[in-house]
């Protein structure tokens, strides 16, 4: 049974389907992984075990009876602890929510429950999801897989590293300005950014509602695509015949290259030259356009943070970890109308974008800049929690801003990813062109 806790989700729903996997003992299985793990507590804030096994439950009646919902019907996942799941704590992370009990499932947790995957648990997140480090002094900071003394990136970070150390099949996270690909990327799986208004939202704790996503943290391409099915309700991406040859991916040379650290870099060139020697028509271009989106950031993601939390934050300002309470009281001071006005100026730059990246399958850029950084480090000195914060979401948040659909793969260089960035609502065009790109970085 050892050898199901790092198997892929859709390996898992095919021993299943083929009732060579019992539901019910691989929920057991992973159960009993996170009961013996030395970092379990730093990883889930509370496994819903009777609710798995129900569901477990119902999930090897339908197998049995060559009733199965979906491939992967009876396989266990956790969700970041900002998705309500009915009678279960839901606090995203922070003391200013803590004993909210929802009385009802957000609707991607419905959904998927449909689609027969099993709710193994709840993992630690970033308070209110507001820092892209992973470090959370006021509930629990997860250890990166590859460092156990470096934090492994948030806000969905629980999410992360719950598939990493192998305590679930895969993970559900948010992605406001690179939630999902950062703990992904340090984590070494794959990641998923969904397009803004593609993916519902209800019954998920806001943070900037214009661009919170909900997307998976897994190990395979198959499985985000089948992830994203079940999220939705909906048919998974056809990644049978994809190709790479005679795909154009644009190296994009503005912001996203600038103060990479040394591992990041040598793992993108070398990516980008495998890619190359595939087949792929590589180009190198820079784009004014990226650099001057991202200069908007503060003044849209800092005042929609504080503008959907302000009462509940300056209520009790003293439950809060200093640094994220510093980013949210950053977009207090952002007037009314410059705020209207970014967003004017946003939608401007995203036509441009599209017009300029037209005829590319893909923009390439790696995931993130920098490694994961020390915890101890981070919560003795603020300046270096304030600047490793920046640069780990700085290639991320291209993508939020610019209102795009992302995908992070793992390629050859620990907790160095590479991501690769798409038109909005074409995830599964992205996903078919990842399901290629993936072996070729490994």
């Amino acid at each position: 049974m050892d050898q199901w806790l790092t198997m892929s989700a859709a390996e898992l729903g095919r021993g299943i389907e083929d009732l060579k996997i019992d539901p019910v003992a691989l929920t057991e299985a992973f159960h009993a992984a996170i009961l013996a793990h030395p970092f379990a507590d730093r990883i889930y804030t509370r496994p819903t075990r009777w609710r798995a096994l129900a569901e477990a439950t119902a999930a090897r009646e339908r197998a049995r009876a060559g009733l199965r919902r979906t491939p992967l019907d009876g396989v266990p996942i956790s969700w970041k602890d900002l998705f309500d799941s009915a009678g279960t704590k839901t606090e995203s992370g922070s003391a200013l929510l803590k004993g909210r009990t929802p009385q009802a499932d957000a609707e991607v947790l419905r959904n998927a429950t449909t689609s027969g995957l099993v709710c193994l648990g709840k993992t630690h997140m970033t308070e209110l999801a507001f820092s892209g480090l992973g470090l959370n002094p006021v509930t629990a900071s997860p250890p990166c897989i590859n460092d156990h003394d470096a934090v492994s990136g948030g806000s969905s970070s629980g999410a992360a590293t719950s598939v990493a150390f192998g305590l679930a099949a895969a993970g559900i996270g948010s992605d406001t300005g690179g939630s999902v690909r950062v703990p992904a990327a340090w984590n070494d799986l794959v990641g998923l950014k969904t397009t803004a208004g593609r993916v519902s939202l209800k019954g998920v704790v806001p943070l900037c509602p214009r661009f919170d996503t909900v997307g998976p943290l897994c190990r395979t391409v198959e499985d985000a695509a089948l992830l994203l099915a079940a999220l939705e309700g909906g048919k998974p991406a056809d990644l049978g015949g994809a190709t790479l040859k005679g795909k154009r991916l644009l190296v994009l040379e503005t912001v996203a290259l600038d103060d990479l650290r040394p591992e990041p870099r040598a793992a993108f060139e070398e990516g980008v030259s495998r890619l190359a020697a595939a087949g792929a028509r590589i180009e190198r271009r820079g784009l004014p356009v990226v650099a001057e989106a991202v200069a908007l950031s503060p003044r849209l993601f800092a005042p929609e943070a504080y503008g959907t939390w302000k009462d509940i934050i300056e209520a009790n300002p003293d439950l809060m970890y200093s640094e994220v309470l510093a980013r949210f009281r950053g977009g207090r001071d952002v007037s009314g109308p410059d705020y209207v006005r970014a967003w004017q100026e946003l939608e401007t730059h995203r036509v441009r974008y599209l017009e300029a990246t037209a005829g590319f399958d893909a923009a390439l850029v790696p995931t993130v800049p920098n490694m994961p950084p020390n915890k101890a480090r981070l919560e003795s000195d603020g300046a270096y929690f304030t600047s490793e914060n920046l640069l780990a979401l700085r290639n991320t948040r291209i993508g939020n801003v610019l209102g795009l659909c992302g995908l992070t793969l793992p390629t050859r260089t620990p907790s160095a990813g590479l991501m690769l960035l798409g038109a909005p609502m074409q995830e599964e065009r992205l996903l078919r062109l990842g399901s290629v790109v993936a072996p070729i970085l490994r």
